[in-house]
């Protein structure tokens, strides 16, 4: 069993001396700027994920569309909750969230589709939330014991990213493909 390292005293005068940090203290193992830069990063792939998201919802057209639509407006609320986080992460350990729409997608690790068709356009989000869970994956273990909160974060949003790419999957399996000359098989 570890021991305590600190006696109390000593943990209570560098809470006092540190206070402007907030909730970043001497304990703290992670490269905090790089650990901003990289949440700021998947904030961005969020933001790009609720937008091909909402446009694929609002322009998915056809036989089937009804359902899929459900499916990517609630994956759409799902990547706000999951920007929501971040952002709110971000400025627990003393950073800015950026939002500039200008850099969003040079900083999204996913891009945006404006796919006309309805397979088109699950097989793209498919393909990002497969992004998204390497992505977060690799996030979650290179974070390891350095910043345990914001491990945790990323697991809950890798979870929600495997949900997604299971959601996306079994609905590509149930819909009717095209072939090479565009007929539905």
């Amino acid at each position: 069993m570890a021991e305590f390292l600190t006696d109390i005293q000593t943990l209570r005068e560098r809470a006092r001396a540190e206070i402007d940090k907030g909730p970043v203290t001497e304990a703290y193992g992670a490269d905090l700027p790089r650990v901003i830069q990289v949440c700021n990063e998947a904030l961005a792939t969020e933001i790009v994920c609720v937008l091909r998201y909402k446009r694929h919802y609002y322009t998915a057209t056809g036989i089937h569309a009804e359902p899929v639509a459900a499916e990517f407006l609630e994956h759409a609320a799902d990547e706000q909750r999951h920007a929501d986080m971040l952002a709110g992460r971000i400025t627990q350990l003393g950073g800015q969230p950026d939002f500039d729409p200008a850099r969003l997608s040079t900083r999204s690790h996913t891009q945006y589709d404006d796919s006309p068709d309805l397979i088109d356009m699950i097989r793209e989000d498919l393909v990002a939330e497969r992004v998204a869970i390497a992505s977060y994956t690799e996030i979650a273990q290179w974070l390891g014991d350095g910043d345990p909160t914001t491990r945790r974060v990323f697991e809950e949003l890798l979870a929600d990213e495997e949900d997604h790419a299971d959601d996306l999957a079994s609905l590509l399996a149930r819909l009717p493909r095209r072939d090479a000359g565009g007929m539905v098989t």
